[in-house]
């Protein structure tokens, strides 16, 4: 969002409106799209980390791939998505929580 210059995800669905509590994220995703292709953008490819100890995502990546090219209508292949631990250190190492970062590359549609 922040590439469009659509500011930070919290503008526009705020965890304080009732509204979006306990929302499946596949539908703010939707909306996240839809806002890009009407600033006259298109997602080129999605490259995705995540960073767990627990569970192994490698058995998992492909059904992922393929929910999120459902959603962003973009081909499966456009998104890699990997995992790695933490080496047991942090609040990650001691599995209270994981981290995910992603980066998008769009473009003038």
């Amino acid at each position: 969002m922040g590439a469009a210059n659509l500011g930070d995800i919290g503008k526009h669905f705020p965890d304080t409106s009732d509204k979006y509590k306990g929302i499946d994220s596949k539908i703010l995703l939707m909306e996240v799209c839809k806002l890009i292709n009407k600033k006259n953008y298109a997602i080129g490819n999605i490259d995705v980390t995540l960073c767990l100890e627990e569970p192994k995502i490698k058995p998992h990546i492909s059904q992922m791939q393929k929910v999120l090219s459902d959603v962003m209508k973009i081909a499966e292949e456009d998104i890699s998505i990997k995992a790695t631990t933490n080496e047991k250190m942090g609040f990650i190492g001691r599995e209270e929580g994981v981290t995910a970062y992603a980066v998008a590359i769009i473009f003038k549609g």
